[in-house]
Formats: C-alpha cells, sequence, structure tokens
C-alpha cells in the first residue's frame, strides 16, 4: 500500500521547473518544488501553486571564487553593487489523465538593482553613493510545459515553450538602458525539453532524478540568451502524516549570453555552473492543501567573469488540488 502510495505521489514529478530570467548565471539554481506541487494525486485534475522566491546578490564572484569590488574596478570593468529578486510564481496543472498533462508557470519579478557602472564611479567621489539605480516590477517569461509518463517505468517526458511575455526594455532610473541580463523577460522563445525517473528506495524512503535543457531559438534586438541545462536529484522520508521531509541536490550549466553591448549583453560575465543543497520540507495541512519551504545552499560555483551572486535562496509555496 505504502509503496502503491509512493508511485503515485511521485508519478507526475517535476513537470516543469520555474527557471526564471536571472541577472546572470549565479543568480540561482532550479528547485524541483514540483515533485509534490503538481499532479500529486496521480488522478485527472486541476492543481494551483503559489511560491515566492527570494534571494539577494551580494557577493562578489570570479571563476571559482570570491573577488572584491575594488579588484572590479582595478580591472575597468562594471562595479555592480547589488542586486536582489523577489519572484512570484502562479502555477496551474491540469491532468486529463494520470499519463497526460499540462502544466503553465507564470512569475511575477519585483528586482532593485544599483551599480557603479565602469567610468570610474567607483568609490564615490563626491559624497554621495555614487551608483546609478532600477527597480522593475512586472511579469516575467511564462512557461507552458506538457508531459507524458511511460507506464511501467517510472519515466516521464517533458516538452515545452517559455513564451516572450515579460518586459525586456526597462531602463535605470537615470533614464539609461538597461542590461538585458537584469529585464524581467529575455525577448526570445526558448524550447524546453526535459525527462525525469522516480522509484521507492524501500518502504520510508522515495527518490527522484530529472533533468531539463532550456534553449533559447531566437536573437531579440541583438541580445540571445545562453543555452541552460539542469539536473536535480532529491530524495524525501515517507514515514510522518504531517509532515514530509526531502534533500535536493540541485545542479545548473549556463552559457555565455549572446549579442554585443549596444544591444545590452554581457557575454564576458553571464555563464557558468552550480551546485546547491536544498533541504526542505512539505507540511500537510489537509488531504488538499500543503504549504512547503526549502533553502538553497551553494556548496559549488564557477562563473564566467565577475558576477554577483546570493549566499543563500528562500522559497516558500503553498499549493491545493481539486
Amino acid at each position: 500500500m505504502k509503496l502503491k502510495k509512493s508511485l503515485i505521489i511521485s508519478s507526475l514529478i517535476a513537470v516543469s521547473i520555474p527557471t526564471y530570467v536571472y541577472a546572470c548565471a549565479s543568480c540561482g539554481c532550479s528547485l524541483s518544488t514540483d515533485w509534490d506541487a503538481q499532479g500529486i494525486s496521480g488522478a485527472p485534475g486541476i492543481r494551483l501553486d503559489l511560491r515566492y522566491d527570494y534571494l539577494n546578490q551580494d557577493q562578489y564572484r570570479s571563476g571559482s571564487g570570491k573577488t572584491s569590488k575594488e579588484a572590479v574596478n582595478d580591472q575597468g570593468a562594471e562595479v555592480e553593487n547589488k542586486t536582489k529578486n523577489n519572484y512570484v510564481t502562479a502555477g496551474i496543472d491540469y491532468s486529463p489523465s494520470r499519463d497526460w498533462g499540462i502544466n503553465v508557470q507564470i512569475p511575477y519579478i519585483d528586482r532593485s538593482h544599483s551599480t557603479y557602472g565602469s567610468n570610474g564611479g567607483y568609490p564615490s567621489t563626491d559624497g554621495t553613493h555614487g551608483y546609478d539605480t532600477s527597480h522593475t516590477k512586472s511579469i516575467g517569461d511564462i512557461k507552458v510545459i506538457g508531459r507524458y509518463l511511460i507506464s511501467g517505468y517510472n519515466l516521464g517526458l517533458q516538452l515545452g515553450v517559455k513564451l516572450p511575455t515579460g518586459d525586456y526594455k526597462k531602463t535605470f532610473d537615470s533614464g539609461d538602458s538597461l542590461d538585458r541580463g537584469l529585464q524581467p523577460g529575455s525577448g526570445t522563445t526558448d524550447l524546453l525539453v526535459g525527462a525525469y525517473h522516480f522509484g521507492s528506495i524501500n518502504k520510508e524512503w522515495d527518490y527522484f532524478a530529472q533533468t531539463m535543457a532550456q534553449i533559447p531559438t531566437n536573437f531579440r534586438e541583438g541580445y540571445k540568451p545562453g543555452n541552460s541545462l539542469s539536473f536535480n536529484f532529491g530524495v524525501r522520508y515517507m514515514t510522518y502524516d504531517l509532515i514530509t521531509p526531502s534533500f535536493q541536490v540541485n545542479i545548473k550549466h549556463s552559457g555565455r549570453d549572446e549579442g554585443s553591448t549596444d544591444a545590452g549583453a554581457d557575454p564576458g560575465n553571464t555563464g557558468g555552473t552550480l551546485v546547491y543543497l536544498s533541504p526542505g520540507a512539505t507540511v500537510n495541512i489537509d488531504k488538499n492543501f500543503k504549504v512547503y519551504g526549502y533553502v538553497q545552499v551553494p556548496i559549488y560555483q564557477y562563473v564566467n567573469g565577475n558576477q554577483l551572486a546570493p549566499t543563500w535562496i528562500g522559497t516558500l509555496g503553498a499549493r491545493y488540488n481539486f
């Protein structure tokens, strides 16, 4: 009975991964809350998920180590100050049957950013803060992903698209153009291709593995984000009725953005490889309503050029099954 329950709960893991348009490769990493967010009943129906992600990029990194604003300034490069991100993502999932389903992810992005620029603005020499700022609040790029479960193999396939619904023409408060990597949307249409596998280790532990590629299919006004490939592996402890502890390893590799600086691209300071450990838990309020939380802690980060990175990422969410 417990094995059957385990397989049903796991049957629609990872319907989609909300992979947002971050300012650079080190901003965040995929987190598979969808393991328990969509399709938990394994039955036809509609499921709603509301998720909040917080990450504060306040640590300068270069390669696999830390660097400083002073070191970046000595290179004559742009000296960024800080980027604070708040994401609220609404997920809608529909399953006409256990084997088929479709998921839509609609993100709202609240991002504040400040930079000293690369014109000698750092450090401030006139007694002011010396940096330009921006604060964007907008719907981001919507994702639509379909799935098919190969019965008998615990193997699922995913195919979808990221639509260019987010604004990519936001400006700094001064009126200057904002970097494309800091925009709520990329302006591009991206292909999403993924697969997942799940099972039971024993009567107490479940596991899953998941991978997804995101491939931009076009340039938009001289800019194209880099391809990305993510891999998630997780286990969870199924003994308790009220709470389900879980633990994930999240890996993401992103290529460099393409385009010219005139188009707002920054190929030299985008892309990298990230590895996060992500402990979390789901609280079962009742059979239809769940709340969950995760903390992502980086254990390895390699970034191209100089990039701001967070020291941790927090996620809170709630879901309801109709």
